[in-house]
Parts: structure tokens; sequence; C-alpha cells
């Protein structure tokens, strides 16, 4: 009998440690590589993704590619709850973890999705992920960027601000006021708001839906409307 009542013991100890690993519900998005699950920040395992005030260079023009991977993971969180096994801290005490929506590892898709860079603790199968978004010129494959550590360096006042703003953020009377994020237009290709120009010189965007979407051969493509005003086109009024 002490035998029996030991063996359970040890197997009740022994189960603990893996559940206490494990965190799932729902998240929000801090940034590329950071999620908040019920108060505890979450630093996605083996990725690095540019930092939300960085800019890259695409077709020779700067791209906002720190608010791009945000809103890439934001997308990809969408499809379900997640499930965050922890491995650790990083030097700012948030939780290292690999989450996986029902769809998604999250760290692997937006590696794929060219939205970040792997790490060195990043596990093996992002390194595949890492060569089909290069050869396919996803996300920031498709332009010039500079690393995010290497950013994050060359930026000391710009993380400062950065701290800052999460800091302010995470008050209670920020979440209260917070807008709703804008909507974005995406396909299995990428941005789906295309722009060209008009037969009289104009530059117009067309979303998907309206009247001469479908026959309007893109210049330009967009996820948002604020993107594609901040380059000089105008909302197609039909």
């Amino acid at each position: 009998m002490l035998k029996t009542r030991t063996l359970a013991l040890l197997a009740a100890f022994a189960c603990v440690p893996a559940q206490a690993n494990i965190i799932s519900g729902p998240a929000s998005v801090i940034d590329g590589d950071t999620l908040d699950m019920t108060g505890t920040r979450i630093r996605l395992l083996g990725i690095d993704a540019p930092e939300s005030a960085q800019s890259c260079t695409r077709e020779g023009q700067p791209w906002a590619c720190g608010e791009e991977a945000t809103a890439t993971l934001r997308e990809i969180i969408a499809s379900g709850n997640l499930t965050c096994t922890a491995q650790g801290t990083d030097v700012y005490g948030r939780t290292l973890a690999v989450c996986e929506t029902p769809v998604f590892d999250v760290g692997r898709e937006m590696v794929r999705r060219g939205m970040a860079v792997t790490s060195r603790d990043a596990p093996s199968d992002y390194e595949t992920a890492t060569e089909i978004a290069r050869q396919m010129r996803f996300g920031l494959w498709l332009g010039e960027f500079q690393r995010p550590d290497e950013w994050r360096a060359a930026n000391p006042q710009a993380m400062a601000r950065l701290a800052r703003a999460e800091a302010e953020a995470r008050s209670p009377r920020a979440a209260s006021s917070r807008p709703a994020p804008e909507r974005r237009y995406t396909n299995a290709f990428g941005c789906a708001i295309k722009g060209n120009h008009s037969r009289y010189g104009d530059f117009i965007y067309h979303l998907p839906g309206q009247r001469y979407y479908n026959e309007t051969r893109p210049e330009a493509l967009f996820c948002t409307e604020r993107e594609a005003q901040a380059a000089g086109f105008r909302r197609s009024k039909e």
C-alpha cells in the first residue's frame, strides 16, 4: 500500500511542471513577436520581428515593416485561441514560449510569411520556413531590411520611446480609450487593395468588392486604406 501511494505521489508531482508550462486562451498583440495573455507578456521563442517603429525599404521606398509585422501577427492569431508552451524567460522577464493556434505554429508562420527572422533558439523547422520566405520573396525579403537586433542597437532612443508607449498602453485608461484597429484587406498573395493611375492621371485605389476592382491591373498594392492614402492615392468613388 505504501509503495502504491508513493508511486501515485511521484506521478502527480511529475505532471505538475508540464501542466504549469502550458498557457491557453485568447491573446492580444503587442508587436511582431510579443503577445499578452491575460497580463502575461509572452515573447515568441525562436523569432525576431521588426520593432513597431522600425522602417525597411521596398522598391526603393520606405516601408513601415514594423507596423506590418504587428498586423501580420494579429492576422495569424485571429484563427483561434492560443496554446503556448513556456520554455523560460528572457532578459526583460517575459515568458519565452512556442505558441500555436488550431491552424498555425505562430512563430513559424511569421517566419514563413517573411515578417520575422529566426534567432539562435529557433526550432529546426523554422529554418525551412525561412528558405521558403526568402525564395518566394515574402515580406521582408521583397526589399531591404536591417535585422531587428541590429536596429535596436542602432536606435536606443527609439527603443526607449517604445518602452514608454507600451507602459502607457497597459494602463486601464489607455485600454478603455484605444481605437479599433484599422481594417486590413489581404488575400492569399498578400495585400489586396489595388492602386493604379486612372486615364486622367489620378492616383486611385480600389477595394475588394468595388465596381472596377476585378478589372483593375494594380501598379501598387496596399493592405490598408491609410497606406494607400499615405502613398498619394485616393479611394475610387465606385
